[in-house]
């Protein structure tokens, strides 16, 4: 019998995730890596990076964290040594070609309108149609064409194609004197080197995400009030001290089936409509209960930081932070080394960032953006197809069946580019999915159904995130989703003993194991 050949574009944790259940199921499949070695994001971050979330919730269902990280939030070097133990633990590192960039795709199979994509009866693996990769071999710099069955795209959108903001002419960084990069070239630097950039420097950092958050900790660290750095935002997020709001963990609120129970769910019937409908004052104190702990423990009213959206809000759309050490952050605050300015314009300056509505001035020697990445032009340039590329950008949001599968793309599937409160949780489902779908253990619907589907999702992110739906994020609404993954492939949905174990206890990644 044929072995089918798949290919896996990067060996980030979706990556190697994608390429062990690959393997698992009797695949061949061979992962192109752009950079020397694995890691994805965790291959090359700030000194300061660890993990938001718990160790027990970013861990992998079959390969435990070491007894010899008692960590709870591991450090970027723990965890790309965990990274690495899980590649050479299941023998992922033969399959994957490193310094191997993909530049393109390409589809060559029927193209004819009566096509039905997929096969037209679900199917991977259609008679005819196969995909092209071209990579580039960067180390020897040459180019090979690769033909294989089916396409994983694990791209990642925190990664390679930053984004820069948009100024009229004459107010960008062109006009800036002094040093404007983005944060992703202050993380490639190494860290002496790193800190020697901004040392006895005035740093200014636009954006107040986690990167934002990381970069001017360093800086104030390093230069101290006298050369403070100033983080420049638009607006407000909620930011965790902890994850134990008034000693109950956020797991209890927001990661077991009760606390779904409470929020209405795409595909859900009248029943759990209705249930969501009775229950939604229950919603609004759960948020509240958690945002009067954030208030008590950090001074946000004093600093003019409260956010204006809910927590639960903020929760769904993949906005929260956590803020170790809060005390550490709001004394450098107070005693002047980081300073805050929300704004919402600002240009450039001949010696810094101009604030365009109180007309004020940040003079600054260095400028960095913590804007984040376009991670939908990533995977949108990577196909040859202008029709596939449209296909891609047609909506806000990338639009994915399970947050997998394109109904119009055949024979690929896209992974761990849609956010939730533990990717490495999620992406290994996603895994699980899709090699479960190449093994034939299940048929994908038809497009019209798969469209109906992403539109219901669609509706409730929209509802969910409002403007930030385009993320994709499934956070707090992991055990539903999961559920759908779970009955596709013919597993029990339901992971706990007992009916109060499933309704109450929360929901991680070693009850998917």
């Amino acid at each position: 019998m044929d072995i089918k050949q798949v290919a896996i574009v990067g060996a980030g944790i979706s990556g190697l995730l994608a390429c062990k259940y690959c393997l698992s199921k009797g695949f061949k499949p061979i992962v192109f890596e752009s950079e020397s070695d694995i890691g994805g994001v965790w291959a090359k971050t700030i000194k300061t990076t660890r993990l938001q979330s718990s160790k027990h919730l970013y861990q992998f269902s079959d390969f435990p964290w070491p007894s010899s990280v008692t960590d709870v939030y591991p450090t970027q070097k723990q965890t790309l040594d965990y990274l690495r133990s899980y590649a050479t633990h299941f023998d992922l590192i033969p399959h994957i070609k490193f310094n191997s960039r993909v530049t393109g795709i390409s589809f060559t199979g029927p193209s004819s309108e009566p096509w039905s994509p997929w096969n037209g009866i679900g199917g991977p693996f259609p008679p005819e149609g196969k995909w092209e990769v071209t990579v580039h071999d960067t180390k020897n710099d040459t180019i090979k064409v690769h033909t294989v069955d089916f396409v994983i795209l694990c791209l990642g959108r925190f990664k390679d194609v930053p984004n820069i903001p948009d100024f009229a002419a004459g107010k960008g960084p062109k006009v800036f004197q002094g040093h404007a990069i983005h944060s992703m070239n202050y993380a490639a630097m190494d860290h002496d080197r790193a800190a020697d950039f901004v040392r006895g420097k005035r740093v200014a950092v636009v954006g107040f995400g986690k990167t934002g958050l990381d970069i001017a900790r360093e800086c104030s660290s390093i230069n101290g009030p006298e050369h403070p750095c100033t983080l420049v935002y638009r607006r407000d997020h909620w930011k965790l001290p902890d994850w134990s709001p008034w000693g109950i963990p956020l797991t209890y609120l927001y990661l077991n089936r009760f606390s779904e129970l409470l929020v209405h769910k795409p595909g859900e019937g009248f029943l759990l409509s209705l249930v969501a409908t009775l229950l939604s004052p229950l919603r609004w104190g759960v948020s509240k209960f958690v945002e009067s702990h954030i208030k008590r423990k950090l001074p946000l009213a004093k600093y003019g930081m409260v956010p204006q959206e809910s927590f639960s809000k903020e929760a769904r759309s993949s906005l929260i932070i956590y803020l170790p050490d809060s005390d550490g952050f709001f004394n450098a605050v107070e005693k002047g080394s980081i300073k805050l300015k929300k704004t919402p314009n600002y240009s450039f300056y001949e010696n810094g960032i101009q604030i365009e509505e109180d007309n004020t001035h940040i003079e600054a020697d260095i400028v960095i953006f913590a804007t984040g990445f376009k991670g939908v032009e990533k995977l949108k340039d990577i196909f040859e197809s202008s029709t596939f590329r449209h296909f891609i950008t047609d909506s806000p949001r990338v639009p994915l069946y399970r947050e997998c599968i394109h109904p119009r793309i055949p024979q690929l599937a896209v992974i761990g580019f849609s956010d939730s409160l533990s990717n490495i949780y999620t992406s290994e489902m996603r895994s699980k999915w899709v090699a479960a779908l190449l093994e034939g253990a299940f048929k994908l619907p038809s497009v019209d159904e798969m469209e109906k589907d992403i539109a219901r999702w669609d509706e409730y992110m929209k509802e969910s995130a409002g403007e930030y739906h385009y993320r994709s994020s499934i956070a707090a609404l992991e055990i539903w989703y999961n559920d759908q993954l779970c009955k596709d492939m013919g597993m029990n949905h339901l992971r706990k003993n007992g009916l109060l174990a499933n309704l109450f206890e929360p929901h991680g990644p070693m009850d998917y194991a």
